[in-house]
């Protein structure tokens, strides 16, 4: 049977989806000319008219609607298939996704361990601040710092977030008799922006007041852009951090961080879900990572 163009098909259904061609033209990376003159040809293809013109725009017809709708759920349909197709030709790769910082400081020290048990298992690590698209394919398994529920997904609590206050043993030697948490309120503190955007997160002045201590309007020092950051610099020396117990790794095991006021914690709102499709287990080499990432959980 012959078809249209895939290219014409392609800019008409972006044009109806999006609403003109100049939106269509900026997704598809083309000028709205090239955008107008695909549908053009597709129009002298099916020998029918899609679109009315006007002066503020473009509208499609009915016919274009029933025809775009169609289109799209082909384009759908295609996408799966390559989907399918790709994950059977790659079996054994399993993308794994979460935020930079749980990546550098809780998935990446623990990734030998998995390779020793499943070597024939090769690991994409995606760390991404944003949530990845479990739905279209860009990633198998995602470890999701939030409250839940995530609606069409699977999911299950992986971890508590526990704030504790972290120094380095060189800063603490220069900044003696830290007894209680008001005493941070005259040294650099560290603060963390992924913290601060957030809602409800425990920041400084949450963790001050859910240890009975009443903060200034003001917390001197530093403000870093991601965790990890924040966590580096404390280590350097620079002041005191605040993060969840977590990812907070080996930098304690090897000394070169410190929990303050005996281990003194402020439970966060949020917590780490194991997430992934429904069925997405189904493949051995998601669900051996699955089972991985549940047992790295239960000893963390």
């Amino acid at each position: 049977m012959k078809l249209p163009p895939l290219a014409c098909l392609r800019a008409f259904e972006a044009a109806v989806r999006t609403g003109g061609f100049a939106r269509a033209a900026d997704e598809l990376a083309l000028t709205p000319n090239a955008v107008a003159h695909q549908v053009k040809q597709l129009e002298e293809w099916l020998d029918m008219r899609l679109f009315e013109r006007h002066a503020r725009g473009v509208v499609p017809t009915p016919a274009g609607s029933a025809y775009a709708a169609a289109v799209a759920d082909t384009f759908e349909q295609l996408s799966a298939a390559t989907r399918q197709l790709l994950v059977r030709r790659d079996d054994r790769v399993v993308t794994v996704t979460a935020m930079p910082s749980l990546v550098t400081r809780w998935l990446m020290p623990r990734l030998p361990r998995l390779a020793i048990r499943h070597p024939d298992i090769e690991v994409r690590v995606l760390a991404s601040v944003k949530h990845v698209d479990l739905f279209h394919g860009e990633a198998d398994v995602a470890i999701r710092l939030g409250r839940g529920p995530y609606p069409g997904l699977a999911s299950e609590e992986l971890l508590i977030e526990n704030f504790v206050a972290v120094a380095s043993p060189r800063f603490l030697e220069a900044h003696p008799n830290l007894a209680t948490p008001a005493d941070l309120f005259r040294l650099p503190l560290l603060h963390d922006e992924m913290i601060d955007a957030l809602p409800d997160e425990v920041d400084w002045p949450k963790w001050f007041e859910a240890v009975g201590v009443k903060p200034p309007r003001r917390l001197a020092g530093h403000l870093f852009s991601h965790t990890y950051l924040t966590l580096e610099a404390a280590i350097a020396g620079q002041g005191v951090a605040l993060a969840g117990e977590h990812i907070l790794g080996d930098a304690i095991t090897s000394g070169r961080l410190r929990v303050l006021f005996d281990g003194l914690s402020v439970k966060g709102p949020y917590q780490y879900h194991l997430v992934r499709l429904p069925g997405a287990e189904v493949r051995p080499a998601v669900a051996a990572v699955c089972d991985w990432v549940r047992e790295e959980a239960r000893v963390a």
